[in-house]
């Protein structure tokens, strides 16, 4: 049986949705946060001619889009002019298709620029070791096994690899091994090298003979600490539990077990706040800290360059796709102020009494409601919120914090459940410590408060806050201080 191989046409209905150009820069310019979009705005000014940052001089005040058009063209001479045309051609031939493929100095500019913007790398735990120990009188062999040591110790501080798999590597005896090992645990900081936290806490003891029940505690009852078995650890070393409990205080206060974390890593991010919330006068009161953006407006020099008949149509078309451009990209500032204005103003209204009271005093909210009030889509707000942070009274928070799901209580009302969180941390952090409360006895508390929770809800709360259980939270003594 033979195929048959026909070509034909066919209509296809589909449906599709397009966003405008328009529509997309504005997306992506209400999600910035405002150090970002400082630098997106200072990159339009570099590569969009036709924009212009506002001067704002602190003894002038502020000057509107009208005034500074006004006072361009009143100060713009015949010869500034001319400049500006030769600078728009060269700008024109430098976006022109016909040289989209030639290197730019502008983009060398860029790559200059972030270079020099990049921050130094920090010393690394292994390059401060290094230095340290290059300081000491040691052989081209111990140099060799110093290496093996340090490469594999981790950002904790600890060892990860054997003293076998050491020696193999580098070639040596065991005891060499060892004796190199002893020479990089006695550098800073102290504890570093060690190959399990008993051997981290005993380096860090220079005078044992000092510290005897401190010695006794890190050989033998590291895991009693954890466990908070103080009773056993009474029977064991026939101390009363004040001596053990200062004992535990002391090591907890003086011992890192953690030498090497103080090295590496990225620093922790500088936040920069996107809104403020102030009181005043018994109000709270928004606004935006967009102070350092640049206030863009479009160059009266060329509109009036597509007005003049001696403009080639060639620059007429590239200055229109460039003040369209840059309008867009006006509006989408503008629009992207106002959005964060209104969502931040209904959220400080709904959670005014975060503001007077604390985390206790949360109302559960969903981006739904403030959408609904605010009059934009669900996905607007979710993007006007992520990865802004908002200056309080009470510290700065993200965004996001103020939405959260709830607990129902017994009125039928929901209870959110970040404050729901912070009563358990209330009622935990009332307790007697002597006695302290199981996870039933403060689900209980806070039934009697009017709070519906049960208590493994109680349980998942404590642990995501890192509280310790009933157990290792008991103390045996009312009054401990810390060994000196």
């Amino acid at each position: 049986m033979a195929l048959r191989m026909e070509m034909g046409l066919q209509q296809k209905l589909e449906l599709k949705m397009k966003l405008a150009p328009q529509i997309i820069q504005s997306i992506e310019i209400l999600q910035l946060a405002t150090l970002e979009l400082q630098q997106r705005v200072k990159q339009e000014l570099m590569e969009n001619p036709v924009l212009e940052e506002l001067d704002i001089r602190p003894d002038a005040g502020e000057t509107s889009e009208s005034e500074a058009e006004t006072e361009t063209e009143q100060t713009t001479e015949e010869s500034k002019a001319l400049a500006e045309m030769a600078e728009m051609e060269r700008h024109w031939n430098e976006y022109s298709d016909s040289a989209a493929s030639r290197p730019k100095q502008g983009e060398k500019d860029k790559k200059l620029e972030a270079m020099q913007n990049t921050a130094a790398r920090q010393e690394s735990l292994q390059d401060f070791l290094f230095n340290q120990f290059n300081l000491l009188d040691i052989t081209p062999s111990q140099r060799r096994i110093s290496e093996n040591i340090i490469y594999n110790i981790d950002g904790n501080g600890y060892l990860q690899s054997s003293m076998q798999e050491i020696a193999a590597a580098s070639a040596a005896e065991d005891r060499e091994v060892e004796a190199v090992l002893k020479m990089v645990q006695s550098l800073d900081p102290p504890g570093i090298g060690a190959r399990d936290v008993k051997e981290c806490l005993m380096l860090q003891l220079t005078h044992p003979e000092r510290h005897p029940l401190e010695k006794d505690l890190i050989e033998n009852h590291l895991e009693d600490i954890y466990m908070n078995r103080i009773p056993k650890i009474m029977r064991d070393t026939c101390r009363s539990a004040e001596e053990i409990q200062q004992a535990i205080d002391y090591i907890k206060t003086h011992f890192n077990p953690r030498p090497g974390n103080v090295f590496g890593g990225d620093p922790p991010p500088y936040i920069t706040p996107d809104i403020i919330v102030e009181e005043v006068d018994g109000e709270y009161e928004v606004r935006l800290l967009d102070n350092n953006v640049p206030q863009l407006y479009i160059s009266p020099f060329y509109h009036r360059m597509l007005m003049d008949k001696s403009t080639s149509e060639q620059a007429k078309e590239f200055v229109r796709r460039k003040i369209q451009s840059a309008r867009w990209l006006i509006d989408s500032i503008e629009q992207r102020r106002n959005t964060l204005k209104k969502i931040a103003t209904e959220l400080v209204r709904v959670q005014r009494g975060f503001f007077e009271h604390g985390i206790s005093a949360l109302q559960p909210l969903k981006m739904r409601t403030i959408a609904d009030v605010t009059g934009v889509h669900v996905s607007t707000v979710s993007r006007a919120i992520a990865d802004k942070y908002v200056q309080t009274p009470r510290g700065i928070f993200p965004l996001k914090f103020f939405f959260s799901g709830g607990t129902a209580n017994f009125e039928g009302t929901v209870t959110s459940r970040k404050s729901v969180k912070q009563l358990v941390i209330d009622v935990i952090g009332s307790e007697d410590k002597t006695d302290p409360l199981s996870d039933e006895a403060v689900a209980y508390k806070l039934q009697a408060e009017g709070i519906d929770i049960a208590r493994r809800t109680v349980t998942k709360y404590r642990k995501a806050l890192k509280i310790p259980s009933s157990r290792r939270r008991k103390l045996y003594i009312t009054n401990t201080k810390a060994a000196n």
